[in-house]
Formats: C-alpha cells, sequence, structure tokens
C-alpha cells in the first residue's frame, strides 16, 4: 500500500469478517494491530473475541463495557428530544456509532496509534458514522476502511482468505448469511439478503428481541415509570442505573410484542434500505417520555421541541453527533427538561404501549382552568378579543381577495 501505516485500531467483534480483517490489516499493511470490542449490550459473550484475537497474535486486547456510558450519555440524551428518524425509527445503530468512535480514538492516542479501521460496508451508513466521528476527534487519524479497498468481494473469497491463514471458519458461515444483524442494548436491525425484496413480510424467525404480539399475553400489564430531568431513574417505584433500566424495559417489552417496525428508510449515502428493527424498551420509554411532557413542558418549548427534531434525527442519523449544530441543539433541549419529572402509568398490551395516567409536583395542568363546570378562574368573555385580534389579518386578505386578478407588472 502507498500510506505507511505503523498501528492500527480495529474495531473488532470477533466474528469472521472482523477477523479477516486483522488478519488482512497484517499481510496489506504489515502494521501492528491493536483490538478494541464493546459491550453495548449485544447480548454476546465477548471473552471468545480475547481467544481470537490472542490466537491471531494480538497483544494489545481492549474489551470494555461500554453499556452504562452508552445508556446514560448517548441514548438519554436522545429520548430527551423524542428523537425518531422517518416517523418512526429509534436510531438504534446510529447512536452507537460516536461512543464506539469516541473510545477507538482515545485508545488509539493511549497505545500510539497512527490508524484506525472499521467494518463497515462501502454502501452503508455506517462508514459515515465512524469516519465523522474519527475526523471529528482527530483530524489527522488515519482511517482504513477495507471494504472500500480490498479485492474479496464475494463470500467464496472471503472464506478462502480465511483458510489461506488459518483462521476458523464455522460451518454456519461457509453459506451465504439470511440476513445481517447488529444489536446493542437498544436495539437489534436486520437486513440485507432474505430481507430485501419490501413487499415480502419477514418471517417470524427473524425477531429475536420480542414476542409475537399474537401471542403475547392477553391480559394488559401496567407500569410505571419515574422521571428526573427528562431521564427515567425508575420503573414501578425501583430505582434503576440508566443501563439496568432500559435492561427492564427491554424485558417487558419483550412478553408484550412491543418495539417492531419494519422500515423502508433512505439512507444517508442516497439509496433506500429495507431494515427490521426491534426496539422494545426505547419505544416503551418514547410513550412515557413524551407522556410527562404532557403534563410538565410548556406548550411553546414543546412545539420548538418537536420543530427541531427532524433535524436533530437526521443530523444523528447521518453521524453528526460531534457537530456543533448538534450539541447546540442538545443545549436546548437539555434546557427544556429542567422541569420534566413525575410519574408516568402505561398500558403495556399485544404490541401496544399506551399512556393512562401521568403526574407531576410541576405539573402545568390546571384543573380549575379547564374544567366544564363552575370555575372562578377564567372569564370566558376574555376570548371574543382573543378570536377577533387574530381573525383581523384573515379578514383583512378577505376583503382584498375582492380583487379579481393580482396586479402585473410588465
Amino acid at each position: 500500500m502507498s500510506e505507511q501505516i505503523k498501528k492500527v485500531v480495529l474495531a473488532y467483534s470477533g466474528g469472521l469478517d472482523t477477523s479477516i480483517i486483522l488478519k488482512w490489516l497484517q499481510v496489506t499493511y504489515g502494521c501492528e494491530v491493536v483490538t478494541f470490542t464493546a459491550d453495548l449490550g449485544q447480548g454476546e459473550e465477548l471473552e471468545p473475541a480475547r481467544r481470537k484475537a490472542e490466537m491471531l497474535g494480538i497483544k494489545d486486547i481492549f474489551i470494555e463495557d461500554l453499556r452504562e456510558e452508552f445508556v446514560r450519555d448517548y441514548v438519554f440524551p436522545m429520548f430527551r428530544a423524542n428523537t425518531v428518524y422517518e416517523g418512526q425509527y429509534l436510531l438504534g445503530t446510529s447512536i452507537a456509532r460516536p461512543l464506539i468512535s469516541k473510545r477507538q480514538i482515545e485508545i488509539a492516542k493511549e497505545v500510539g496509534a497512527d490508524a484506525v479501521c472499521h467494518g463497515a460496508t462501502g454502501k452503508g451508513n455506517d462508514q459515515v458514522r465512524f469516519e465523522l466521528g474519527y475526523y471529528a476527534l482527530n483530524p489527522n487519524i488515519k482511517v482504513i476502511a477495507p471494504w472500500r479497498e480490498w479485492e474479496l468481494n464475494s463470500r467464496t473469497a472471503l472464506i478462502d482468505f480465511a483458510e489461506k491463514h488459518q483462521i476458523p471458519v464455522p460451518k454456519d458461515k461457509r453459506g451465504e448469511s439470511p440476513f445481517s444483524v447488529d444489536a446493542n442494548l437498544l436495539h437489534t436491525s436486520s437486513e440485507g439478503k432474505a430481507l430485501e425484496d419490501p413487499w415480502t413480510a419477514a418471517e417470524e424467525y427473524v425477531y429475536v428481541r420480542t414476542d409475537n404480539p399474537v401471542t403475547a399475553p392477553d391480559e394488559p400489564e401496567y407500569i410505571e415509570v419515574e422521571f428526573e430531568k427528562g431521564d427515567p431513574v425508575a420503573i414501578n417505584g425501583v430505582a434503576l442505573s440508566p443501563a439496568e433500566l432500559l435492561t427492564k424495559l427491554n424485558e417487558l417489552g419483550k412478553k408484550h410484542g412491543i418495539g417492531r417496525l419494519d422500515l423502508l428508510e433512505n439512507r444517508f449515502v442516497g439509496m433506500k434500505s429495507r431494515g427490521i428493527y426491534e426496539t422494545p424498551g426505547g419505544t416503551i420509554l418514547l410513550a412515557a417520555h413524551r407522556g410527562i411532557e404532557q403534563i410538565t413542558l410548556d406548550s411553546g418549548a414543546m412545539h420548538l421541541k418537536d420543530e427541531i427534531m427532524p433535524k436533530y434525527a437526521k443530523l444523528l442519523y447521518n453521524g453528526f453527533w460531534f457537530s456543533p449544530e448538534r450539541e447546540m441543539m442538545q443545549a436546548l433541549i437539555d434546557k427544556s427538561q429542567e422541569f420534566v419529572a413525575g410519574t408516568v402509568r402505561l398500558m403495556l398490551f399485544k404490541g401496544g404501549v399506551h399512556v393512562v395516567g401521568r403526574k407531576s409536583p410541576y405539573s402545568l395542568y390546571s384543573m380549575e382552568h379547564v374544567t366544564f363546570e363552575e370555575d372562578s378562574v377564567y372569564d370566558q368573555r376574555d376570548a371574543e378579543g382573543f378570536i377577533k385580534l387574530n381573525a383581523l389579518r384573515l379578514q383583512l386578505l378577505k376583503q382584498r381577495g375582492n380583487i379579481q386578478e393580482p396586479p402585473s407588472y410588465d
């Protein structure tokens, strides 16, 4: 290769693809490889990744439990904004990439590496998310993206490379995988291969995080979620850490078949793709957070948040977590959450989550003002002037409308 690389930090899962990348880096660049494996709650044992890295001659191996940081510093801030992309997607994959990028850059500095490497393909969003994070945190870092460089462009070529370099290939990896899966504590996403036809419904075996809503319990379950400053802190009166709380919501959502999404989305790189997403705990959390905001957030603040949310969601989806505009929006969002505290009661039933109660010491709801019964705090006659002032511009527009045609300036 034309570029000289001395040491590279590889985002390493321990799976076949990243093991091939590990060896390819050694062969192609002749460089030292440092592996970094992040536990974001994907539900897999990570020690096999350490053993495989050791088998491939790696000396510096980083395996880190980042679940609490992931939920506290990335998932929760995102949910304060009620973030959804294209009206439905809760950004489970997108929100994991900034943390991985951050730790890779930190490890690169710690071990004196001059490059980082990821295993994202040249067709997807993740290559953009990883690399925007890398460059935002270290403008001078070198980035290696094997899928954009190598000629291993088929499953057969990958298997042949693995066998040539004595990388173990499990039997279930020798054929084409029916679809690819990415998972973390917030969600599971499945896409590609058997899921590429948008007309064909996903088979039930695709869903691993949620039970079938059809066979979910026939009786609803009621839960209470407590909030402080916009973040959930307890379920049914039991205080939990961020990761513990999301884990509990995942369990409840799985049981009731909550959080399934079949989405045809617009990728940042320009193409449309179809993904099957499961976000059980996040779906419950979004409903609960909106519920507590309904009673604590001023209408102007709420509507402003709703206006900027699509822009915020697009920034996250496209990989701009470390951008100044995202940080500016986050400051606005966090300011709005100062009094977003209290308890929301929800009903979980057959794939649905429904807010059925909310209370807060900072409630802006006044039964005295809204009652249909007699009251002493609201004079209904005040509404007449309010309506007339708001109608004035409409009246003037209608009066001008008697002119049949707009003026000509020829």
